[in-house]
């Protein structure tokens, strides 16, 4: 209750400090280990696993909240082991980890003491947050919370207007107002109880609209997400935010978020919102699945997983991969053979990676083009083409990094585009060329 109280009396005064400091801004958080790290890893792990049907399982089923209530008896992931998840991170080159805190199924993977629907009381009974939080600090690789806006099993939350989570069987009329204060207190516990935490990662927004709307901010509800964002910043100012509304950025927000594609492209149709100023990322599964899916084998090749790296970068964006462990806790040998064989690859060549920017073009079918200071690099994943042509700037020099080629280039004294040709012999994967600037 004495922590509860404290709880309670922090939020009213961070209110009033907020309230009373009118227009006053808060100072943008530092977004430079972002734009250099390139690449994540992404953690969809919470009581929906022991289903293993993915992280919808209670909306797709359906399944109502009271059934879906005894997994919290069930939810026990023995072999768990933070060490070793933040070990597989780092031999990946991974640089940071965006870990689902609470999913749309509500289930809060930390001893939070807003609700009682949380991992300590499952057989488990420990704290993944915290475990995960001291694993990542040791080693140096960031921590980012997902946070899920929308929730299936709260009678507070406005699920009259919602668009899942229908068939959850709550009858009791919503209070917004309630709800509002609850995500308020779960954030300000994430943000003051885990040490440094460089990111909180929004997803729900799409619940409260049109199924149809990719373009309007407007909602059925008010998130306050002013009021929200501020109360982030105010507790860790280096703390970014992201919002993955499939939307332009809010304002407060430090990166955008796209979903299953390149930023820029929208094959998936979940990424049509336009490209800001804001640093980029983009989040895609290992599999199919975001969740644990045990039907779901539809794992990528590793050279589908490098290239997909690669033209991420290609656009000046970072990859967050996803993986969903299995109920015991434990990351598929599918995937940590990947992302074994992913790390391998940028231990050689993560320098054309890493820190970069986007080259002379966007990503094209041939590859894609990085770019640090003078030197581009570009990247041919087609190992079928004999040459490319790019809009390049004055070249004091090219030679390949990785294969074994006779390298020509030509300007067009015409257009000013440089045409590299090459003679066969390209790299399966990425054939990297190495240009410098004048």
């Amino acid at each position: 209750m004495k922590t509860k109280s404290s709880l309670v009396l922090f939020l009213l005064l961070l209110c009033i400090s907020v309230k009373s400091s009118g227009q006053t801004a808060i100072p943008k958080a530092d977004t430079q280990w972002f734009e250099e790290a390139r690449f994540g890893m992404f953690v969809h792990f919470g009581a929906y696993s022991v289903l293993g049907a993915g992280e919808w399982v209670m909306n797709n089923r359906p399944i109502s909240g009271k059934d879906y209530k005894y997994l919290q008896d069930f939810f026990n992931p023995q072999e768990f082991d933070a060490e070793e998840w933040v070990k597989i991170i780092k031999d990946a080159g991974m640089k940071y980890l965006t870990f689902t805190s609470r999913h749309h199924d509500g289930f809060s993977n930390w001893n939070t003491q807003q609700s009682d629907w949380n991992i300590m009381n499952t057989p488990y009974g420990k704290d993944l947050i915290k475990q995960l939080a001291d694993a990542c600090h040791k080693e140096g690789i960031k921590l980012v919370f997902y946070y899920s806006l929308l929730d299936w099993m709260r009678n507070d939350y406005q699920y009259e207007t919602g668009r899942t989570g229908k068939k959850a069987g709550r009858t009791a009329k919503s209070d917004w107002n309630s709800y509002i204060n609850f995500m308020k207190a779960q954030l300000t516990e994430l943000l003051t109880n885990y040490g440094p935490i460089a990111g909180i990662w929004f997803d729900g927004h799409w619940d409260q609209t049109d199924d149809n709307n990719r373009t309007s901010h407007e909602t059925y509800v008010d998130w306050h997400y002013p009021e929200i964002y501020a109360l982030i910043h105010s507790l860790q100012p280096n703390c970014l935010i992201a919002n993955n509304h499939h939307l332009s950025p809010i304002e407060g927000e430090d990166y955008q978020a796209f979903e299953r594609d390149v930023p820029g492209e929208n094959t998936a149709g979940l990424s049509g919102q336009e490209i800001s100023h804001l640093p980029l990322e983009t989040c895609q599964t290992l599999n199919g699945s975001w969740g644990f899916d045990i039907t779901d084998d539809n794992h990528k090749s590793v050279k589908e997983l490098l290239h997909l790296l690669v033209r991420t970068a290609g656009v000046g964006a970072n990859l967050l991969l996803n993986v969903g462990p299995m109920p015991n806790g434990k990351i598929m040998p599918e995937h940590t053979e990947r992302l074994s064989a992913m790390g391998e690859w940028l231990k050689a060549y993560g320098y054309t990676i890493y820190g970069t920017k986007q080259g002379f073009v966007k990503p094209q079918p041939w590859g894609a083009c990085t770019q640090k200071g003078k030197t581009v690099y570009i990247h041919v994943l087609n190992k079928e083409v004999s040459s490319v042509t790019l809009p390049a700037p004055t070249i004091k020099s090219a030679q390949w990094v990785n294969v074994n080629s006779k390298l020509t280039w030509k300007k067009d004294k015409k257009t000013g585009d440089v045409t590299f040709t090459f003679d066969g012999g390209l790299d399966e994967t990425d054939s990297i060329i190495e240009v410098t600037l004048k």
